[in-house]
């Protein structure tokens, strides 16, 4: 089993040591309650719900004789699933998950006893089966000795189980407003930092549910969880290699930008500098560089710079980033930045889109990996809200078709035609005005008739005068 070095992730042990104490606060303070329940097993042995072995080892617990699981690991964990397949009230069973619980966290070795010495051979199922109760600190409760379970022990989670309760924490993960998330999130950072558990988190779609979350407002706790969550599993080179198909670096962007926190800039910058230096592929690293620089990251650590925090690891990655940064602005070609424009969904009225020149050298390379730049163009032309990216896309479809003697088609084929005049009747006047353009510049023969009617239109526009559409 591959683990993160401890070594690799000292820079921020110490104060995670401190927020997992907040991260499950609600848990904890409800535990606290918990503890101080007075469960009468003498009625469950009288009802023959539990063992007169049960019954003595778990008296016995309660009244402080805390070697008993290492003395007895066979018979404790005998009488704990027993107890949690028996019993059925939910303050009972509250009650028997903290003892579990205090009992693990007493010694991370004691997950042997739960994981080793279990004869019925169903290591998981009867926690598996406590997720689908109603009591949410059941729930959450039981989540959270699950993962010290599959962490803690040497030997993987068997995949089905695996996937169920990773789907169950991305699932509780969308209930944003839930109490219990910030221990959710506790439960994905001790879990992805077992390499084959990443993988299987990306399998359920964890990735673009953790940056989708991100996107959106959480307080600054969740907020420095999740992206430890990402930090974590960008240790792996593959999946630093993915990351930006989700999106990731104009979230995380957003994310430094807005930061008032030290430690959420802290772990954003250290996402960052794993996009850099872990791909193996070179070229992803490149294309992970040219995105920051497109998302404003310079600007920003500008900023940090000026500063100067205290905190040592903040300063040596502004200092590396920068670095590299502004090595790939010096090497970057007009076609890299349209490029990395484009795959960021950020388009904006840069130099390049309006050069005559730029896109008679390069419309052609549109076509390029399966045109997945006019796919993308396409595809903002159908979900932007933006009404500047969507007047930047129409204008680009536009100059394609005007430099690209098949473009007509091609376009017409992705479905980008029909977007185009859909935004004919936007109620943004600069998105109507670019849209008519493009649709002329799909329909017109005679490109020399439209470049008079344009450089027309385009004075007509300046003047405050109406737009008059050329003919075909």
């Amino acid at each position: 089993m591959a683990n993160i070095n401890e070594e690799n992730v000292s820079k921020l042990i110490g104060e995670e040591n401190i927020d997992m104490i907040a991260a499950t606060s609600v848990l904890q303070l409800r535990a606290s309650e918990i503890r101080q329940t007075d469960i009468k097993w003498q009625s469950y042995l009288q009802s023959q719900m539990i063992t007169q072995r049960d019954h003595d080892f778990v008296s016995a617990l309660d009244h402080g004789k805390k070697d008993l699981p290492d003395k007895s690991p066979e018979e404790c964990c005998s009488v704990f699933i027993n107890l949690l397949t028996h019993v059925s009230k939910d303050h009972t069973i509250q009650y028997i998950l903290v003892m579990i619980d205090d009992i693990l966290s007493e010694n991370k070795n004691r997950v042997r006893i739960f994981r080793e010495h279990n004869k019925t051979g169903q290591v998981w199922q009867p926690f598996l089966n406590l997720l689908n109760r109603q009591d949410e600190f059941v729930q959450h409760m039981t989540a959270r000795i699950i993962a010290k379970l599959a962490c803690w022990h040497p030997q993987l989670m068997e995949k089905s189980d695996l996937n169920f309760y990773l789907t169950w924490l991305k699932e509780q993960l969308k209930h944003n407003h839930i109490d219990y998330i910030q221990s959710v999130a506790r439960c994905l950072q001790m879990m992805l930092r077992v390499d084959e558990y990443r993988f299987a988190f990306l399998s359920v779609d964890g990735i673009s549910t953790l940056l989708s979350i991100l996107a959106s407002r959480v307080n600054f706790q969740v907020q420095y969880q999740l992206v430890f969550c990402l930090w974590v599993l960008t240790f792996n080179p593959l999946l630093a290699e993915k990351m930006n198909k989700f999106n990731a670096i104009p979230i995380l962007a957003d994310i430094l930008s807005d930061s008032v926190k030290e430690k959420v800039t802290r772990i954003v910058l250290a996402v960052f500098r794993n996009l850099i230096e872990k791909p193996e592929d070179g070229q992803v690293a490149k294309e992970h560089c040219i995105a920051m620089v497109q998302c404003k990251v310079l600007k920003q650590l500008a900023i940090l710079e000026q500063k100067r925090s205290d905190d040592e690891d903040i300063m040596n990655d502004v200092e590396f980033l920068s670095n590299r940064l502004q090595a790939s602005v010096q090497d970057l070609s007009s076609f890299d930045q349209y490029a990395t424009e484009v795959k960021s969904g950020r388009l904006e009225w840069s130099p390049v889109h309006k050069s005559a020149k730029f896109w008679r050298e390069n419309a052609a390379r549109l076509n390029e990996r399966g045109q997945e730049l006019l796919r993308t163009l396409v595809h903002l032309l159908e979900r932007s809200a933006d009404p500047v990216v969507l007047a930047v896309a129409c204008y680009d479809v536009g100059e394609y078709v005007r430099h690209y003697p098949r473009g007509k088609h091609v376009i017409e084929t992705l479905g980008g035609k029909q977007r185009v005049m859909h935004l004919l009747s936007h109620e943004d006047p600069n998105v109507r005005y670019e849209a008519l353009l493009a649709v002329q510049k799909l329909m017109v023969h005679n490109w020399e008739y439209l470049g008079k009617q344009l450089e027309k239109e385009q004075i007509d526009k300046q003047a405050g005068g109406t737009v008059v559409g050329a003919k075909a």
